[in-house]
Formats: C-alpha cells, structure tokens, sequence
C-alpha cells in the first residue's frame, strides 16, 4: 500500500506540478486547497476540484469564507503578528494558519509529509529561506514539509522556464497567473486598514471591491459605479439602501444615521451624470 502525503493546492502550476512530482515518487496523494476571503489566486475551488479529479486524487477543502474559519482567519490577518507587505497583506501568518489547519487534517489521517510547491525567491514575504524557517517552525511541522520543486528539480527564483518544461514533461495544463489577494492591494490599503478594525462578516467581505467607499463620521458608505453594481449593492444589502428616483448610483449606508443618508443622497447626486467634479471633490477626503 503505497504511503500517503498531503499536498498544499492552490491549483496555480507549482502547486499542480507538487501533485504530479508526488505520484511520481511512489506517494497517494491528498489534494487540501483553501477557499480564502480574501481571493485564493488563480484557481477557485471549481477548479482545483477539477483538476483533482483528472489526476485521480481525493480532494480536501477548507472553507475560510464563511463561518468558524472565517472568524479564525479574520483574527490572524487582523494580528498579522510577523508583519505585513506592500498592503496588509500577512503572508506569513497566512502560510501558518494554512498548514495547521493542513496540519490537523493530517493528524487525524496519520498522514505524515505536507507537500507544499513552495520555490526559494519566488515570493518576498513567505517564499525566502529565512521565512521559510520561520513557518515550519511556527507550525511545528519541522522536516514535514516536502518541497519537491527544489528538492528535486533544484528550482529557485521568479523565473518559470524549468517549471513549464515540467509541465509538459507530465502533460498537465494550468491556469495564467492572475486574481491574486486584495489584501496585497496598495490602493485598498487604507479601506482594509478599517474594515479589519471595524470588524467584517461574511456578507461585508463581498463588498470590499465593489463601488467608492467613504468613511464619514465613522459610518461605511459604498456608491455603485455603474448599473452592475447597484444590483450587487442590492443582492448583498447588508445595511439601509438608498435607490435614486433618476438612473444613477445607489448608495449602502453600514451603520449609518439618518444625518449620513441626507450626506449620502448629497453623493449620490455627485456622483450621478448631472454631478459636478467640484461636487466630487468635496467628498474626496472621507474617501477610503
């Protein structure tokens, strides 16, 4: 009975390569992918379901979007007790609380190697040999975990030549680089910075990157820039919606007063086609 392993799938081509570089050594492997709130890069779990079924491997899920993983993972991000990058980004706390949680799956399985595609120098902030170290120490997963990219193919750096010969060698497709993680977001910088402190839910999490936001007298508003976001600002309605008689942006107060829906009708007019730039600019310093 060949021995299992656990590998680390976020369904982009390293990840996928670990897969096929795992079945080839000899292991069974089990595919654990993360459905993270804040973007899980360019593969959703659809994806790596699919991609876990032409390969013959069992597929393990971890939902951090809604309920009790989502709380847990809220606080991490919120902690981010190794640091941030160029955003709020906490990769380093991210790549722990991903590998317990792997970690704690692979306990109750007895499954012993967590195989990650993890490449020295390809990401600043978790991919260095000084952060690595930092990880599995934090995890307690020590010599546990399994790099095969670097451990037998010696890959290092950005570049993704050696990768894509591989790729063919095991004749397997993968997705363009692309989605990412809004927490790496310089722009969302300021309105992630508030909305972690202010505390977030599931509902809220979806409106991050929808519309203008503006912080006034401490209360969330959001204004839909076109006709498609109005329509999400009204299927997700997570407070006191405000539709204009006339076609132009709506406006959802969160924890707003009846002061802040008088201000947010005055932005709704700014922001509507008749809405001057000098409207506009008045409202620029509570923007978010």
């Amino acid at each position: 009975m060949k021995e299992k392993c656990i590998v680390m799938l976020s369904g982009g081509l390293d990840s996928r390569l670990t897969v096929k570089i795992m079945q080839s050594k000899g292991w069974d492997v089990i595919a654990v992918h993360f459905n993270l709130p804040f973007g899980s890069g360019c593969c959703d779990e659809k994806c790596s379901f699919n991609f876990s079924q032409m390969q013959g491997v069992k597929l393990k899920i971890f939902d951090c979007s809604k309920g009790k993983l989502l709380k847990k993972y809220l606080k991490i991000i919120k902690e981010a007790k190794h640091g941030r990058g160029a955003g709020v980004n906490p990769c380093i706390d991210c790549r722990i609380f991903m590998l317990q949680e792997a970690k704690k799956f692979a306990d109750k399985k007895n499954i012993k190697i967590i195989a990650t595609g993890e490449v020295i120098g390809q990401r600043p902030m978790s991919q260095q040999k000084k952060q690595m170290a930092i990880i599995e120490k934090a995890t307690k997963l020590g010599k546990r975990i399994k790099r095969p990219l670097m451990e037998y193919y010696h890959i290092q750096g950005r570049r993704r030549t050696k990768q894509m010969e591989l790729a063919k060698k095991f004749k397997i497709d993968y997705p363009s680089p692309g989605g990412g993680c809004l927490l790496c977001e310089k722009e969302l910088k300021k309105r992630l910075t508030y909305l972690l402190d202010k505390g977030l839910d599931e509902k809220e999490i979806k409106l991050i990157s929808v519309g203008r936001h503006f912080l006034i007298n401490n209360c969330w508003i959001i204004i839909g820039r076109d006709e498609k976001e109005n329509k999400i600002l009204k299927e997700i309605q997570t407070g006191k919606l405000i539709e204009p008689k006339e076609p132009g942006p709506s406006a959802l107060i969160i924890d707003g007063t009846k002061e802040i829906e008088t201000i947010s009708k005055k932005l709704i007019d700014a922001y509507s086609k008749n809405g001057s730039l000098q409207d506009r600019k008045k409202f620029e310093k509570w923007k978010i």
